[in-house]
C-alpha cells in the first residue's frame, strides 16, 4: 500500500538527491577534472570530445530541473541514458564493484533505477511544474 501523505515527500526527497548528484558529477567535471580535461578523457574513450562537454551540460542542466522540480518526472527519464552511456563506455568491463579500479557498473545502475523510480512516482512536493496542482 503506497502512503499518500507521505509519498510526495519520498518524491521530493529522491528528486533532490538525484539533483544534487547529477550537480556534484557535473562540477566535477568542470572543476576536477576541467572540461578540456574529460573531453580529453572521452577521447580516450573512442568518443568525440564535445561529448563530455554536453554531458557536464546535461549533468548540470538536469541536476537543477530535478531539484527545482521542473518537469522532474521527464527529466529523470532523460538522464537514464547518461547514466546507460556511462555504463557501456566507462563502467561495464569494470565488474560489479564500484570499488573496483575504473568503477564497476553498479552504482550507475542503480542511478539508473532510481531516476526510473522518480519517472513512475513524478514530482513530487514543492515542484515548480506539477500534472495536477491539487495533489501532490
Amino acid at each position: 500500500m503506497i502512503d499518500q501523505k507521505t509519498a510526495p515527500y519520498a518524491a521530493l526527497l529522491l528528486r533532490v538527491s538525484l539533483g544534487i548528484l547529477f550537480i556534484a558529477h557535473s562540477l566535477l567535471k568542470w572543476l576536477v577534472f576541467t572540461l578540456p580535461g574529460a573531453a580529453e578523457f572521452f577521447q580516450s574513450l573512442g568518443l568525440p570530445g564535445w561529448l563530455a562537454y554536453l554531458t557536464t551540460f546535461v549533468e548540470l542542466a538536469g541536476g537543477v530541473a530535478l531539484i527545482a522540480g521542473f518537469h522532474a518526472r521527464y527529466v529523470a527519464l532523460a538522464l537514464i541514458p547518461v547514466l546507460l552511456g556511462a555504463i557501456v563506455t566507462v563502467h561495464g568491463a569494470n565488474g560489479w564493484q564500484f570499488g573496483n579500479k575504473g568503477g564497476g557498473w553498479e552504482y550507475p545502475a542503480f542511478w539508473a533505477a532510481m531516476l526510473f523510480v522518480q519517472f513512475l512516482l513524478g514530482d513530487g512536493r514543492f515542484a515548480v511544474t506539477r500534472a495536477n496542482p491539487k495533489v501532490a
